[in-house]
């Protein structure tokens, strides 16, 4: 009557495990037929615990727990490293900017000559020499720049502009990240949006704030936010003007949304969403309201709701109305596919006291399209559009890189990774015969024990009881058959362990990833409040033109890449519709294959910032913007990824081993660097580097060392700065375009270039700068990079450029080079 079900695998006393090493009544070789004082005494007791903790069962969770931790771990250090962690934020922005289920908004500044016509303060070329804002970029106000000024945000969204002459206020929702209530904050700017000064919270409640509407009446300035959890929409009145308010009157006992009010035909007019109301569509309903004054008393539109649809439509308030030619134009919310997805224009065709008529319009924005790596990339929800004194149009928009509930969404996928390692342990414990069941009976209701009349009546009367019981049953037998379809001893057996072990790493690097890789968002990093962009700029030919297509999808979702220009140098350049790119694609075909043509002075190039790129290097857009904001705190010097050290008498070039080994740097290549193109073409260019231009064109070598020198001959400072990259993969490995160079003799030519350009310039020797100089931690290797580096001369990642299909002229001097120098017994080949 108490014995456990056939096939269960588990005892069916109340001993029962679901790992195998104790039996059923008792544990370690007491049966369940003996009690457990003849069969055990205390020590006895002792050690038969200690061998059911050391039982095969135990000992396979505790080895899983260590391999899939060890994992964890690993991918975490390799793929989040602590360096991305120290941003270079402030440390009063740690308060802030903290991770929140509502979005990451901040706002952003744009001007037109028509409210049709807005463009991003980027493309009004707007420079700021303090931060090397070459230009500004949006956005220009975030959490971080409000929590560095000392009011901890987690984001600023909801934005109204009030001009005063020359200076603009800015006020907007702020997410107080220790209290995580909205408040009423503002900015201000002198220098028509380019900069904002954070003066604070000018309004805080006791209850959520947000949606500031300001506005002007009869020369008060006026103030009404939405106070839906109030149950009120409440009107402010300025006592000194931006900072100071006081309430004016509570215009509605009614919890309205995203209100606004708007002077048309002689009339005041109130647009407001209440979400309260039975049968009401969420972000879908609109309600209209007039009145002679903006201070009431307010009467219904006959038509209330005038909206009650979905929530895509565009029902909800979205900014400010403006006039335009005439008419009057509104801006709605599109909630489709997330709070805030977008905003919609409607033009209004009637407004009167019994009908409302409106259509929709085109605003002529452009849509984001770098995804996640905009700061606006996933939803833009309000719009405040105003007309300067000047005539010129300026807007201020809100916009999120994340969707609504993101974070929630992640997590819940995360541990749903997590669980499926789990299944998958499971699994892999019962085909090696540590879990003999899956359910232990004795957690189902049961009674191991003699059944009494009474028990058997109850049960009887209980079938669902009894119907857990019997699943669990059949559910033990399973393991059995699953082990005996599947054995670990075969070949078949063996090949079903690894896919499920690699399954199981599979799904927990995605947990790990969904639960602490963040938002998958690889964002630009301010200086001092301001962002920019730069130009990246790559020189290739016909042959890697495959390669070229994958080099622009990429780097042209990173955050700060504003244009990309191809220096074509052979061959028939392709179309620019060619390219996956979601920025402009420029090819700039030259006359002669030089690579003197990397440095080519261009006056279309529209930044001051240009990253140099060979075509075949593959990096992260995290590591192209840490070494954009280096490049920002340091514009007057070469910022690259791949350092050397140029010294020993006679000078000779040496890989990047070499200069680790000597724990210093004083050269970067400029097949991976920022440059001021101003300043570094110009010098280049310079009569004074002639002569080396001309060294250059006969090795078909050596232009990124001699950048080097111009460099350091033209400052006693130091000229150049080294950023560690996570990671680099040399693509020119998998084409069929890369050829295979002797190393030593490529090493050799660049030898004689040092040699030339240090009569010319002065030698490097006397410069030196050690790794981990930067208190940011972003030059630093990491160990597993340095075990990488023993085959560093071998990657030979100097200049791609040797690698091009070279011309008759140049091909034939090279062939004489090589034959001068190459030593066939010591060659080192490298693909």
């Amino acid at each position: 009557m108490g014995s456990s079900p056939a096939g269960s695998g588990c005892g069916g006393g109340s001993g029962g495990s679901v790992v195998g090493g104790c039996g059923g009544g008792a544990v370690g070789g007491c049966t369940n037929g003996t009690s457990n004082n003849s069969c055990c005494n205390v020590s006895l007791k002792c050690r038969c615990r200690w061998r059911c903790l050391m039982s095969s069962g135990f000992v396979f969770f505790l080895g899983c727990f260590v391999l899939f931790g060890s994992v964890a771990t690993l991918y975490v250090w390799f793929a989040f490293t602590p360096y991305y962690a120290r941003t270079a934020l402030s440390s009063s922005s740690m308060l802030g900017c903290q991770e929140d289920n509502e979005g990451s908004w901040s706002v952003g500044v744009f001007f037109g000559d028509s409210p049709f016509s807005l463009k991003p303060i980027e493309a009004m070329n707007v420079w700021r020499d303090k931060t090397a804002a070459w230009p500004v970029a949006n956005p220009v106000v975030t959490c971080a720049s409000v929590s560095d000024a000392g009011f901890p945000s987690n984001f600023v969204a909801d934005p109204f502009l009030y001009v005063q002459g020359d200076i603009f206020y800015l006020f907007y929702e702020t997410k107080n990240s220790i209290t995580m209530q909205g408040d009423i904050g503002v900015s201000k700017s002198t220098d028509k949006g380019a900069t904002w000064q954070q003066l604070g919270i000018a309004l805080d409640e006791e209850w959520h704030l947000s949606y500031p509407y300001v506005f002007n009446y009869l020369g008060q300035i006026y103030m009404m936010p939405e106070s839906s959890m109030k149950g009120e929409l409440r009107l402010y009145r300025a006592l000194n003007f931006p900072m100071q308010w006081t309430l004016e009157k509570v215009i509605m006992k009614k919890p309205l949304v995203d209100s606004f009010i708007i002077n048309y035909n002689g009339a005041y007019w109130l647009f407001g969403s209440d979400h309260s109301g039975f049968g009401t569509r969420k972000n879908g309903q609109l309600e209209i309201w007039y009145s002679s004054s903006p201070l009431g008393p307010w009467k219904p539109h006959k038509k209330n709701p005038v909206y009650n649809v979905d929530k895509s439509f565009g029902a909800r308030n979205g900014g400010r109305p403006f006039f335009y030619n005439g008419n009057l134009y509104r801006f709605g919310q599109d909630c489709a596919e997330t709070y805030g997805r977008r905003v919609r224009t409607f033009k209004v065709e009637v407004l009167t006291k019994d009908e409302y008529k409106e259509v929709e319009v085109s605003l002529g924005l452009i849509e984001p399209s770098k995804g996640r790596n905009a700061w606006n990339g996933a939803r833009h929800h309000h719009l405040d559009v105003q007309q300067l004194n000047t005539g010129e149009w300026i807007g201020v928009m809100d916009g999120d890189r994340v969707p609504s509930g993101d974070s929630v969404r992640r997590f819940i996928l995360g541990s749903a990774s997590v669980a499926i390692v789990a299944v998958l342990v499971i699994l892999l414990g019962v085909l090696l015969g540590a879990v003999k069941c899956l359910i232990p009976l004795n957690w189902c209701t049961y009674n191991s024990g003699k059944r009494s009349d009474a028990f058997l009546a109850w049960e009887r009367s209980h079938l669902f009881s009894s119907k857990v019981r019997r699943f669990c049953s059949r559910l033990n037998r399973e393991v059995s058959f699953f082990r005996g379809r599947i054995k670990p001893n075969t070949c078949a057996g063996r090949l079903v362990l690894a896919i499920l072990l690699a399954c199981g790493v599979a799904a927990m690097c995605t947990g790990v990833k969904y639960i602490y890789g963040g938002s998958g968002a690889e964002e630009a990093y301010p200086l001092k409040g301001h962002y920019s962009e730069f130009t990246l700029l790559t020189m290739t030919y016909d042959a890697r033109l495959w390669n070229l297509k994958m080099y622009v999808k990429h780097y042209s979702r990173c955050s700060s890449v504003r244009e990309i220009v191809v220096v074509w140098n052979k061959g028939i350049p392709p179309k620019v519709s060619d390219f996956d790119s979601t920025v402009p694609v420029r090819i700039r075909v030259e006359k002669q294959n030089s690579l003197n043509n990397r440095f080519k002075m261009d006056s279309l190039i529209k930044t001051r910032a240009v990253l140099e790129l060979d075509d075949d290097i593959m990096m992260t857009c995290n590591d192209i913007e840490r070494g954009f904001r280096i490049w920002r705190q340091h514009p007057d010097r070469i910022v690259g990824f791949y350092p050397r050290l140029i010294d020993g008498s006679p000078l000779k070039y040496r890989g990047e081993k070499f200069a680790r080994t000597h724990k210093g740097y004083n050269m970067i290549l400029t097949g991976a660097a920022f440059l001021d193109s101003q300043v570094a073409f110009e010098r280049y260019w310079g009569e004074e580097a002639r002569q080396a231009r001309e060294v250059v064109d006969k090795y078909f070598n050596c232009e990124d060392v001699l950048m080097n020198y111009l460099y350091a001959n033209a400052s006693l400072s130091k000229t150049v700065e080294y950023v560690r990259p996570a990671w680099a993969i040399d693509t020119s490995k998998l084409s069929g375009a890369a050829i295979s160079r002797n190393t030593r003799v490529h090493y050799h030519i660049r030898s004689n270039c040092l040699l030339k350009f240090s009569e010319m310039y002065g030698s490097l020797t006397g410069r030196k700068w050690e790794f981990d100089g930067r208190k940011d931690g972003w030059d630093v290797r990491l160990q597993a990079q340095d075990a990488c580096d023993s085959t560093e001369e071998l990657r030979l990642k100097e200049e791609v450029s040797c690698l091009k299909d070279l011309p008759a002229q140049a091909e034939s001097r090279r062939e004489k080079t090589l034959k001068l120098h190459e030593d066939p017994s010591s060659s080192k080949q490298r693909e």
